[in-house]
Parts: C-alpha cells; sequence; structure tokens
C-alpha cells in the first residue's frame, strides 16, 4: 500500500477522536484483565480456599471463551451491525466484572470470567473492524499503532495495579475496576462510534451454527493441548491435539459444503491475507517466548533479585506501549510493506543478538536486544494489521479482524508450550537437578536461535507475497 501524504497530513476531527478514545478504551480492558487476573492467583486461590491448578481455570475460562469465540463474533457483528454488537459486548463485559467482583465461590467466579471472556471477545474483534470506519483512510497506520500501545499498557500495567488493588481494597476490587471503565466507554461508543450501514438481505443470509460449533470445539482442544499440565506434555495433551487436528478437517468440510459459511475459505485463496495471518502467529509465538524465557535467564543465569526481574522483565512492554503511536506514523508516511519488512528485520536482529549474547555482558546484554525486538514487534504490528484490514471488504471485515486476533491468540499459546519446551529441553541439567546458570544461559540462547528462525520464515513469507501482489499488479496493467 503506498502512503497518502494528503490525508496523512488531515487532522482527526473531534468525533473521530472522542471515537477512537472508546477504540482504545475497548482495546485496553480486556488486555487489563488478562494480566490483572494473572497478578491476582495466589490472593484468589488463598481467598477462595482453592489449589493452584483450580485457581488456574479463572485464567483458563477467560483465555478459552476469547480464542474459541473471536472469530464467530466478528462474523456476528458483520450481519447484525458492528456497532450494535460492540455495545453488547461493552455492557456484557462491564457486566461479567461486576459479577466476577461479587462471586462468593470459585465455580461461580470461573462462570463469570468466561462470560467476561465473551464481551472481550467482541470487544478485540471488533474494534480493529470499526477503525476504517471511525477515522480517515490516512490515519489507519497511526490508529491502528494507538491500538497496540493501548494494548500493551493494559498488559503492562495488570500485574503492579493488580497488586496495588489487592493490598488496598482485597482482590475483588481487580474486576470491579472495570465497572466505571465500562461506564465510560459505553458513553462514548453510543456518542460516537459510527452508526451500522444497513445491509441488504441478500447479504444476512444467516449464521453458520454448525461452523461455529465445530471450530469453537478444536480451537478448545488446541488451547487447553498448549495449556494444561504446566509444561508437561502427556496423553491428555496429545489426545487434545489430535482432536483438534480432526476438528480442524471437519470444520473445512462443513465450510465448503455451509450455505452461509462461517469463514469463507476462498479468502485464504487470497496471497496477502494467508501470508499476514501466519505472520502475525510465528511474530507472536515469538513474543511470548520472551515472557516465558525471560524470568528464568534473569534470575538463574543473571542471579538478580525478583524485585529486578520484574523490572527488567518490563522494560519490553513498556518500549512496545511507548513505540506503538510512532510505529503508526512510520506506517502512514512509509507505507505498510516496507514498515512490514522493516519490522521483520528489526525482530530477526534482536533475537539473533539474544541466542548469541553470552551472559558476561549482564543485564544490559538482555535490555538491549529485548528494547530492539518489542519495537520491531510494534512497528510488524502496526503495518501488518492495517495492511490487513484495508484489503478486506466493508463485508467481511468482521470476520477477517476476528482472524487476526485469532493468529495472535495462537501464537502467544503456541509460543507458552513450543518455545517453553525448547527453552526447557536446552537447558536441562545433566544431574537431573535444578538447571545451573551456565545450563539456563545456553537454553536461551538455543531458544532465541529458533525464534530467529521463526522471523526468518516470517521474512520469506512477507517477500514472497510482496513479489507475488506486485506481479499479479504488473500483469493487470499489462
Amino acid at each position: 500500500m503506498k502512503p497518502n501524504t494528503q490525508e496523512s497530513s488531515t487532522v482527526l476531527p473531534p468525533a473521530a477522536r472522542w471515537a477512537l478514545a472508546s477504540l482504545s478504551l475497548s482495546t485496553l480492558m480486556p488486555s487489563l484483565d488478562t494480566s490483572i487476573a494473572n497478578a491476582g492467583l495466589p490472593a484468589l486461590a488463598q481467598a477462595l480456599n482453592a489449589s493452584f491448578q483450580q485457581a488456574q481455570w479463572i485464567v483458563l475460562a477467560y483465555l478459552l471463551a476469547i480464542t474459541t469465540l473471536i472469530v464467530s463474533v466478528g462474523r456476528l457483528g458483520d450481519l447484525l451491525g458492528r456497532r450494535r454488537l460492540l455495545l453488547a459486548g461493552i455492557v456484557l463485559f462491564s457486566a461479567a466484572s461486576l459479577l466476577c467482583g461479587m462471586a462468593p465461590t470459585l465455580g461461580l467466579l470461573i462462570a463469570a470470567r468466561a462470560a467476561q471472556g465473551l464481551g472481550a471477545a467482541i470487544m478485540l474483534a471488533l474494534t480493529v473492524a470499526m477503525l476504517g470506519e471511525a477515522v480517515p483512510r490516512g490515519k489507519a497506520g497511526s490508529a491502528m499503532g494507538l491500538l497496540g500501545t493501548m494494548s500493551a499498557i493494559g498488559t503492562t500495567l495488570g500485574p503492579s495495579l493488580g497488586g496495588l488493588l489487592i493490598d488496598g481494597l482485597g482482590w475483588r476490587a481487580i474486576f470491579l475496576v472495570n465497572v466505571p471503565l465500562g461506564m465510560i466507554n459505553f458513553a462514548l461508543a453510543r456518542r460516537y462510534l459510527p452508526a451500522d450501514c444497513q445491509a441488504d438481505k441478500a447479504e444476512r443470509v444467516g449464521f453458520d451454527h454448525l461452523g461455529t460449533l465445530w471450530l469453537a470445539l478444536t480451537l478448545a482442544a488446541y488451547a487447553l493441548a498448549m495449556t494444561m499440565g504446566r509444561g508437561y506434555f502427556g496423553a491428555l495433551n496429545i489426545g487434545l491435539l489430535l482432536a483438534a487436528v480432526g476438528g480442524a478437517i471437519l470444520f473445512i468440510w462443513v465450510e465448503s459444503r455451509a450455505a452461509s459459511p462461517l469463514v469463507r475459505l476462498a479468502m485464504f485463496r487470497v496471497p496477502a491475507l494467508s501470508a499476514s495471518l501466519t505472520m502475525s502467529a510465528l511474530v507472536s509465538t515469538v513474543i511470548m517466548s520472551t515472557l516465558v524465557v525471560g524470568p528464568f535467564y534473569l534470575s538463574r543465569a543473571l542471579e538478580l533479585g525478583t524485585a529486578w526481574v520484574g523490572l527488567v522483565l518490563s522494560a519490553g512492554p513498556l518500549v512496545s506501549a511507548c513505540s506503538g503511536v510512532p510505529a503508526g506514523r512510520l506506517v502512514d508516511r512509509f507505507g505498510t510493506q516496507r514498515m512490514s519488512l522493516a519490522g521483520l528485520a528489526g525482530m530477526a536482529g534482536g533475537t539473533l543478538l539474544l541466542s548469541m549474547l553470552p551472559t558476561s555482558l549482564g543485564v544490559a546484554g538482555y535490555i538491549g536486544p529485548i528494547m530492539i525486538t518489542t519495537a520491531s514487534y510494534a512497528l510488524f504490528q502496526a503495518a501488518n494489521n492495517t495492511a490487513i484490514m484495508a484489503s478486506a471488504g466493508a463485508g467481511p471485515r468482521g470476520v477477517v479482524s476476528g482472524m487476526l486476533s485469532l493468529s495472535r491468540n495462537l501464537g502467544l499459546i503456541t509460543g507458552a508450550a513450543a518455545m517453553g519446551a525448547v527453552f526447557a529441553a536446552a537447558s536441562a541439567s545433566d544431574g537431573g537437578g535444578m538447571a545451573s546458570a551456565q545450563a539456563v544461559a545456553s537454553g536461551m540462547r538455543t531458544t532465541f536461535a529458533v525464534a530467529a528462525g521463526l522471523i526468518a520464515a516470517a521474512l520469506v513469507i512477507a517477500t514472497a507475497s510482496q513479489a507475488l501482489a506486485r506481479r499479479r499488479l504488473a500483469a493487470r496493467g499489462g
């Protein structure tokens, strides 16, 4: 996509600014609630007299609801109206947050978290889909960068805010904080988001219930296979993974015969879309490896205390949060194709440095490459997301946005399991006890060498996709 300098120089009108504020809140709230609940798990387990494995379902129920339903709610937005469904999602998320804060038992809390995850899925799927309707085309990159910043801020702020709220007001406050935010967001969305266009009856032919069911079951099986067992991949995990493979095959079969499919398989014949979704999953897998490997490397190889580990780990999300808006402006100025390649090249360099730098460089040898990696990630995300949504037609924009969020979630889930397994295998100690500092450092180098290989694969995909697009454009011109 070529940058439009005339449109990029325009200033957002007040209504568009307030609409963007609402979409930003719709990104911040679900991101905040993922990390804020993680920080509160020990307090929740103690307060509800639950084991750690039982308390984990407070997080899993939320993540599973988002992962399994995000494509379906994107499709519903296309059929029923994105603004209408987004308003319903904000109300559901806020009401479920209130129920979480009032839940007397673990079971009711988990059920309320699942409902909260449904609201979060609606918000995450439709914010990106509505961005093109809420802001001028020339500002799409900057707006996409802002949403990336809000996501990073939510993830970064969650643990510290959760700790403060639990210490001062108790564990229920980490959920109740969403209620006033939801009220503000609902008021902004209702007042400033553009009204839904009236779709033709031919376009509103129905909802694919069977495809939705199969996709939800398939994604649930895959997510559980990757998250259950706390690092041990046993018979249950293998069974769930095989079920996910079988479910994917059945889903493709169902969609190929559906009159109004949830996901039109012909969409994946568009090389640019398939390439962008694949790159999003690969990049998210790599980003998750920094969160999995980082704490072990800092505490065991560099022997930092808990407070210092937390401080150093915050460097990456902080850089990502600060880079989002500048990255979006670069996309508006130089175009999505060049900035996608630049972001991937920066990530390749950062992960390669992490795989080569010895422990003798200390904390600086970790922070420097992490800052390069996360800043480049923000640039790639702004460019890739903008390109995907610009290429999506007005009709399926909701389902495309849902698939984009799904590709990111699947990458994060896969990264936590697969990259964690690579690190565990590479840093295993010969004596069977806790890995030595040298073994942990070796495991980190191996993990990020694999990560650099994944980014190199994404670079190959991006280059091939852009070359194919240029050939097709030249053929049409000829």
